[in-house]
């Protein structure tokens, strides 16, 4: 049975080596320093995303994100790279649901120069047209790619099948029609609108003092306020499946199909998420890919991969199988997986199953925080998930703590091999 080590806690993020501040107009900045290394990393979110957009212009906070660089009142696109590739500097950023998220990376003494374009470009975009048309060329060519990716098309039919009715069954990145239906003056009306202070998150983590950063934020974003700025819409109620529901998508000329079934997960803040985790881990994650991959690709040869995932966030969220397979394969993959989740919900997980991803689980928190980089999404999603400044020095204990018996009741609550949602993508089997 494997065991592994516990974590020294002092190299662990917690209370009291994490410094948490608000600012005035709402900005929490979460800031820890390392000065083993030279660099500084900063990571964070802002308070809009996909859920915001009108059906007809799906994909506007993805298009928005990423037009924020393409050129700022005071300075054009190629400006904005100049001034961060002259220090070996980095920032980007992307939408999701919820947020629209930052990331940045620069040498220590730059940090002023980072959190400067990270205001100007967060703050004072301008959109302008001609860049906006190449951006817009580049999406649209991802959405040509996309319609034609048997993985991609199956997870986008996964989502309408298992969120039906819910915001989270549209794809951020939108549609090609929804996508050359955003104009200019779109981006520019939903910056003013979404984009502001309120809900904002940074961290900032490396060899920098924590006070130091914070008054670094507070030089670059105190000032900034937006009385327009809009609230996420609340989330509606989502219903679980009541019986299995399936959707083929043909795509011609394809050698592979792949395939995506499950149901609907907890949401990271569920008291359910750790059992789940580490059940998810032992159905098809751990080794060779678990449960899953074991019985459908090693003793079967069915799939080219076939694994789990439980994918946890703000709100409701899935616990799926993937699998790439031959199409003539496609049903007989479709039962075997169900006959292993129908198994996974009658029987506990063994003792040891348990124990071996107990010690995984274990080993890779502290190889998660080894980087600036790490280490900043770390706490971000303290944040994030409202978990505590001391979830990573409790996390041992939580993890420890889950029983067969536990991962066996979090399984019947979400798993049923009666009710799940089938989505496949690629040539229809002759």
């Amino acid at each position: 049975m494997q065991t592994a080590p516990t974590p020294k806690s002092n190299t662990l993020p917690g209370p009291d080596d994490i410094t948490r501040v608000k600012l005035d107009n709402g900005i929490i900045v979460l800031a820890r320093p390392n000065f083993n290394s030279e660099s500084v990393v900063i990571s964070g979110f802002l308070a809009n995303g996909a859920l915001l957009d009108p059906d007809e212009k799906l994909g506007l906070a993805h298009f928005s994100a990423l037009g924020l660089m393409r050129g700022t009142t005071g300075r054009k696109f190629q400006q904005i790279y100049d001034a961060l590739e002259s220090v070996g500097a980095s920032l980007g950023f992307g939408a999701g649901q919820h947020t629209t998220s930052f990331s940045g990376r620069a040498l220590a003494e730059d940090l002023p120069l980072l959190l400067d374009l990270l205001s100007e470009t967060a703050r004072e975009p301008a959109f302008p047209p001609d860049q906006i048309e190449r951006l817009r060329d580049q999406l649209l060519t991802g959405l040509a790619i996309r319609a034609q990716d048997t993985g991609d098309m199956a997870s986008l039919a996964f989502d309408r099948l298992v969120f039906a009715g819910h915001p989270y069954s549209r794809p951020e990145d939108g549609y090609t029609e929804t996508i050359q239906a955003i104009r200019q003056e779109d981006l520019v009306e939903y910056h003013r609108q979404a984009y502001g202070p309120r809900g904002m998150v940074i961290v900032v983590v490396g060899a920098v003092q924590p006070l130091e950063a914070v008054a670094q934020v507070q030089r670059a974003f105190g000032a900034w306020r937006n009385p327009a700025q809009l609230d996420l819409p609340v989330l509606p109620q989502l219903n679980p499946m009541e019986r299995t529901i399936t959707d083929q998508l043909d795509i011609p000329g394809k050698s592979q199909a792949d395939l995506v079934m499950g149901v609907v997960g907890p949401s990271r803040r569920s008291p359910d998420f750790m059992a789940a985790s580490l059940g998810n881990n032992i159905l098809g994650q751990f080794g060779m890919m678990g449960r899953i991959g074991d019985v459908v690709r090693e003793q079967s040869g069915l799939a080219y991969y076939a694994y789990t995932s439980l994918n946890a966030g703000q709100g409701p969220g899935s616990w799926e199988v993937s699998a790439g397979v031959n199409p003539a394969n496609l049903q007989k993959t479709i039962d075997l997986i169900r006959m292993e989740i129908g198994r996974f919900v009658r029987e506990p997980v063994t003792e040891q199953e348990l124990a071996d991803s107990q010690a995984n689980f274990i080993g890779r928190l502290p190889l998660s925080l080894e980087s600036n980089n790490g280490m900043a999404n770390a706490i971000l999603n303290l944040e994030r998930f409202d978990l505590g400044l001391d979830y990573y020095r409790r996390y041992v204990g939580l993890v420890r703590s889950v029983t067969p018996e536990e991962v066996l009741e979090v399984a019947r609550r979400y798993l049923d091999p009666e009710r799940l949602a089938i989505a496949s993508a690629g040539p229809q089997s002759s």
